[in-house]
């Protein structure tokens, strides 16, 4: 009779550590000890505090520091552990995911806390689908943070002090700050941003672009935290080190910046406009608009008009350019009353204007055989001529189209507000006398790769116009102003922004 194979061994020393090292992974979120949870939420409110408002920018270099150490200090020790003399041991990688997840919803929540006033009282959504979508948008854009975590976990290999760990988030969280920029398409408030104002550290970025400063921001952290998690005896030269660092990298926000040249003048009409849904604008608050924006242009206040000149007066001041805004106002560049006024003021200031427009292109030269409307800047020349336009290409999702639209059509029930505009095809810059001119509109500009296309087409001044009276008083218009102006540092290019507000 032959005997009968033996069942596999049940006790094999390989398959008890496959099984042990399978519950660390994945050990309950009950297990996180308390002070794990409150360095998150310290690190998310430094996060939050670090961009306007209130934009407390120096706060950036120590950030990051709780949420590192809370990741590599997190868990008491259980029965699993051979090592009983580490107080608090770190986070496995699904801890770790979760514990960063929150701090990425609760930072979110506190920096794009607008985005719920905005969908509600110019979007036309009710408050709890206002609401629903700024907490979907929390938990979506948290996932980064939570992916970062996770993979530092990983890297940490579940020792409690890794140097491998701590080398590789620099880097790490680079690359989920390029992740949500290329694949979201929502690069809000980089990490990097919170220096604009420190031009001479700012200036690197002109090499790295707002990258560069995330990962020297991130560095720093990172040397803070290393310090907090070595013995007492090793971490006073590194947390001398990390602070020493901080302050002299800080330091250039109190340097003053150079005059500005007064070879060239331009003049920025910065109404404030309300904003008004479509019925609203009527034929006199229409005309009314137009005739506020015209005043100005042919009237400068004296505040503007002296801001680069100390000898000319405002009447005799020379604008070489006027720019316009992207206004609320249907100003449509086919409608001739709207192109009689901006070419008059051309004419009589002698100067360049640029107006935010809605173009259209007609049914009869439309691909798909209907009328198409766009976003649009028009240039005009010093002798009334209407010489170029640029149609906006990055619309704002929910606010100039609805995505899916065809695939989803219960969409558009959610809101009658929506525009719905075509998309532009072109990056290139307009000619306006030899200068040549970078075109962006509104949220376009907190994209570094696609306002680098214009410079790389040969864009010598770039030019913001937006419209930002959707975000009330909210800290968004200077966090997008901010993001503005981090556009003109990594291109080395002079920037003008004209908005509404």
């Amino acid at each position: 009779m032959t005997a009968a194979p033996e069942s596999p061994a049940t006790d094999h020393p390989q398959c008890d550590f496959r099984i042990h090292r399978c519950i660390l992974l994945f050990l309950p979120v009950r297990h996180i000890h308390i002070s794990a949870w409150l360095l998150v939420l310290l690190s998310a409110v430094l996060q939050i505090v670090i961009f306007p408002l209130p934009g407390v920018y120096v706060l950036s270099w120590v950030a990051l520091a709780p949420l590192l150490i809370a990741l590599l200090r997190t868990r008491k020790p259980s029965a699993l552990q051979l090592d009983e003399n580490i107080k608090l041991l770190p986070a496995t990688p699904g801890q770790a995911f979760v514990l960063a997840y929150v701090c990425g919803i609760v930072w979110y929540a506190g920096t794009c806390y607008w985005i719920y006033a905005t969908m509600h009282q110019y979007g036309g959504l009710s408050r709890p689908v206002a609401l629903l979508i700024l907490f979907l948008f929390c938990l979506y854009l948290g996932l980064y943070h939570g992916v970062f975590g996770l993979v530092l976990s990983l890297a940490a290999g579940g020792r409690a002090f890794s140097r491998r760990a701590l080398l590789v988030a620099p880097f790490l969280w680079v690359a989920v700050e390029l992740a949500r920029t290329r694949i979201t398409g929502l690069p809000w408030d980089l990490l990097g941003i919170a220096q604009v104002d420190n031009i001479p550290l700012a200036r690197v970025a002109t090499v790295t672009g707002v990258y560069g400063l995330s990962f020297e921001i991130m560095l720093v952290n990172t040397a803070l935290a290393a310090a907090f998690l070595l013995r007492r005896d090793k971490c006073k030269i590194l947390l001398g080190a990390g602070l020493a660092a901080a302050l002299v990298l800080q330091a250039g926000r109190w340097i003053s910046p150079p005059r500005l040249p007064s070879t060239h003048a331009a003049l920025l009409v910065q109404e404030n406009i309300p904003i008004l849904q479509g019925a609203d604008w009527t034929k006199d608050y229409f005309e009314g608009t137009l005739r506020d924006l015209t005043w100005i242009s042919l009237n400068p206040p004296d505040s503007r008009a002296s801001a680069s000149s100390d000898s000319a007066s405002p009447k005799s001041r020379h604008f070489d350019l006027i720019v316009w805004p992207e206004s609320p106002a249907p100003f449509y560049t086919g409608d001739p009353a709207f192109r009689d006024v901006v070419s008059n003021v051309a004419r009589q200031t002698n100067a360049w204007v640029i107006t935010g427009s809605l173009g259209v292109r007609n049914a009869s030269s439309s691909p798909q055989r209907e009328t198409e409307v766009y976003n649009s800047a028009a240039l005009i020349s010093p002798s009334g001529e209407w010489v170029g336009r640029y149609d906006k290409v990055h619309l704002v999702p929910f606010g100039e189209y609805v995505p899916f639209r065809r695939a989803m059509p219960f969409m558009d029930m959610l809101t009658k507000e929506v525009g719905d505009f075509q998309r532009g095809s072109s990056r290139m810059p307009l000619d306006a006398g030899g200068a040549r001119i970078g075109l962006i509109i509104c949220y376009e500009s907190i994209f570094p790769d696609e306002v680098r296309q214009f410079v790389a087409n040969g864009a010598q001044v770039l030019v913001n116009i937006s419209n930002d009276g959707w975000y009330g008083d909210s800290g968004a218009y200077a966090q997008h102003l901010n993001q503005t102006r981090m556009r003109a540092i990594e291109n080395d290019r002079w920037l003008l922004s004209a908005t509404n507000t």
